[in-house]
């Protein structure tokens, strides 16, 4: 059984297309701001499948949602999106205002909390670097932060003088340059960010995302899980669950 599972985030689409489990394809292209334009250009591709069912994780708006949803119609099989609910498979929601969370954030941290007992810390290092916390099945909240390259770019923008060249994200020490100074200094600060979170709430910590093994890298004494597809396999838990009641 063929199925088609789609993560639409803020900049990227990323799909995954499993038979029985296991992924058989996958990929990932920017959109460009104009998802259902991309998705549309795939749709032939998806066609020849012979797909039984789509999963959706989307963080777009009602309207480009509505589009994506037409688009899909034209696969002729079941379309679930993914949503945040108040409580779901014993997950609870620790926003005020259940809609508010996103989509992506939710689907990580379903995919992970299992015991009751354990604490959680799911670290997204996407286009933002978002932190979400658990006490077992009761989410509690988190943070959104820019992430390397957007605190970069806002100091490119708005630093007359200081011109930054795509540069490696990878030392902690000093800088004895400009270039090195940027950098190793917002890496430094969303580390300690990162630290100071989990030193106040000491919890099993699992990063997901691009920059996952630069983060992990600098954070071994709180044995990280590095799972690259997380939101996968919180929405593929999501849809099991789903189609079962």
């Amino acid at each position: 059984m063929k199925k088609l599972w789609l993560d639409i985030g803020n900049t990227r689409l990323k799909y995954w297309v499993t038979q029985n489990n296991h992924v058989i394809e996958h990929d990932a292209e920017l959109h460009l701001q104009s998802p259902a334009d991309l998705l549309l250009g795939l749709i032939q591709h998806f066609k020849r499948l012979n797909l039984q069912q789509v999963g959706i994780s989307s963080v777009q708006d009602l309207k480009n949602n509505e589009r994506i949803q037409k688009i899909l119609q034209l696969l002729d099989v079941p379309v679930t999106f993914a949503r945040v609910h108040a409580e779901f498979a014993g997950l609870k929601c620790g926003y005020d205002v259940t809609q508010q969370l996103g989509i992506d954030r939710w689907l990580q941290v379903l995919a992970v909390v299992d015991d009751p007992q354990q604490h959680y810390c799911v670290i997204s290092c996407g286009t933002a670097l978002t932190i979400d916390l658990a006490d077992g099945l009761q989410h509690l909240g988190g943070y959104i932060l820019p992430n390397l390259y957007l605190q970069r770019d806002s100091l490119i923008q708005n630093t007359k003088g200081i011109k930054i060249p795509d540069a490696a994200f990878d030392q902690l020490t000093p800088g004895r340059n400009t270039i090195d100074a940027v950098h190793h200094g917002i890496l430094l600060g969303l580390l300690s960010t990162i630290e100071k979170v989990l030193d106040q709430y000491p919890q099993k910590l699992v990063l997901t995302g691009g920059d996952a093994p630069l983060f992990a890298k600098f954070l071994q004494k709180y044995s990280p899980t590095i799972e690259p597809d997380l939101l996968l396999q919180g929405l593929k838990r999501y849809i099991d669950t789903d189609t079962q009641h």
